[in-house]
């Protein structure tokens, strides 16, 4: 890969950390989630502060170099790096102010969700957050930002009172509700596109410290039948009770019992939010079917659910994402699921069902940018593999699958699950009207598509 030549870039007045390729951070720098992103940017701008952020923006103009903005890095685009341009590092800003008697806290760029999930839990507070603690607020966030206080707190973005922006041109203005409320609307939910989020407001919910919370663990043979009970099940749950249903291979861990590990199984995380007695009735059903070979379900710290699945996604695999909304989930559909998902070709695929519902669907489907609120699935596929040399037949499992799963889809997608499918695909996801209302504001805010290394949302012509 070329580098753009760096030996002249500086950047006046700016307070952080310029990393040129010949730096000895530099390598660790450009490093993402997604071991198969390999990218080189010319220059990494480790900023401190907004002021920081918007030169690196001007830098970047000036030289006619493309941009990319770094937050937590998680996504599996690998998008917080682009080659020969200036990545904008957000990661040295993560200062937290809380105000526990409004609830509220502001919380820069930064920050990743298990950094600000410590943080608020020392009041008791939680906001719906990543299910990976090393997923930076910001990409979640702007992204809509599901999580396993979902159907009981909404989204992320849905909790967001007030955003902290630079522009593409340099300025630094504020969106909320009552100050330039339509890039408030479209930044819930359309991603980085509008310009970079320096500090999030979010509204907080007394959540914890302590929870319900835990896995429980079923043999592949018994997939069928549990995932057409838990379907059945989570339709009539509690909102406190946020749980995924994933197709994993057992670890090698102890409390896994000898013959099982190694081999496909069908898990169920589960977080409950509420009284830990009231927890404990609503969850009986789930857990006595079966009943589950593994239960790890417990009263546990809020912060130890929200690290749970850390173990099983190391940053630095190679990683092929995709997902869909699913409109219905009958027992035909649990049949394709469930055969395919339990035969993966790599130890570390995770396929996860999240149920919809709750809050997320109480939200009007036109108050933010992210839509699809009423869908009662949301699917992710996640490939994730060690040897490059298994790539192909990663993919190939994976585009199988969610190619199968197709006659039960909405046609919507959420973004955050997907890797580079293509512009059609963004277009789908927030559905032709939406879509033309973020061109038009991606016009006002950004008409010269400078944030455009994302699932971009080009100006309207």
């Amino acid at each position: 890969m070329s580098h753009t030549p760096t030996t002249s870039f500086s950047v006046p007045g700016f307070r952080g950390e310029l990393v040129h390729p010949d730096h000895e951070l530099y390598d660790d720098a450009r490093q993402v989630f997604n071991g198969l992103v390999d990218r080189s940017p010319a220059l990494i701008a480790r900023c401190s502060c907004a002021d920081d952020v918007a030169a690196a923006i001007g830098l970047a103009k000036e030289h006619s170099l493309p941009l990319s903005v770094y937050g937590g890095g998680h996504g599996v685009t690998g998008s917080a790096v682009v080659d020969s341009g200036v990545c904008v590092d957000l990661r040295g800003m993560k200062g937290i102010d809380i105000d526990p008697t409004n609830r509220t806290v502001r919380a820069e760029g930064g920050l990743t969700w298990g950094e600000l999930d410590a943080a608020t839990q020392e009041h008791g507070l939680a906001l719906t957050g990543g299910r990976v603690s090393s997923t930076g607020i910001a990409g979640l966030a702007l992204g809509s930002g599901s999580g396993w206080l979902e159907r009981s707190l909404g989204f992320a973005c849905d909790n967001l009172v007030k955003a902290e922006v630079v522009t593409a041109d340099g300025r630094q203005v504020v969106a909320s509700e009552d100050e330039n409320s339509e890039l408030f609307w479209g930044l819930r939910g359309g991603g980085g596109n509008f310009g970079v989020v320096t500090a999030f407001h979010f509204r907080l919910h007394p959540v914890g410290p302590i929870v319900l919370g835990g896995m429980l663990v079923w043999p592949a043979a018994m997939a069928a039948p549990l995932v057409r009970f838990w379907r059945d099940f989570m339709l009539k749950a509690p909102e406190e009770l946020g749980t995924g249903l994933a197709f994993i291979t057992a670890p090698p861990e102890e409390f896994v019992p000898e013959p099982v590990r190694g081999h496909p199984v069908v898990g169920v995380i589960v977080c409950y939010s509420g009284d830990l007695d009231e927890g404990a009735k609503a969850l009986a059903p789930l857990r006595e079917f079966g009943p589950p070979g593994v239960d790890l379900v417990q009263p546990m710290p809020y912060v130890a659910v929200q690290q749970l699945i850390d173990p099983g996604n190391p940053k630095g695999m190679l990683n092929y994402w995709s997902g869909d909304f699913l409109a219905e989930l009958p027992d035909e559909a649990t049949e394709v699921l469930c055969s395919q998902a339990t035969a993966p070709v790599s130890p570390l695929t995770q396929i996860i069902v999240i149920p919809g519902g709750g809050a997320v669907a109480r939200i009007d489907e036109d108050a933010t940018a992210f839509g699809q609120r009423t869908a009662p699935w949301n699917i992710h596929y996640l490939s994730m593999w060690a040897d490059a040399a298994d790539t192909e037949k990663n993919i190939a499992f994976t585009r199988s699958l969610s190619s199968a799963m197709k006659p039960w889809t909405t046609g919507r997608v959420y973004l955050n699950f997907i890797g580079d499918e293509g512009p059609g695909r963004v277009e789908a996801a927030f559905g032709p009207e939406k879509f033309a209302r973020l061109q038009a504001l991606k016009k006002t805010w950004d008409p010269e598509n400078v944030f455009r290394h994302n699932q971009n949302i080009p100006p309207a012509t």
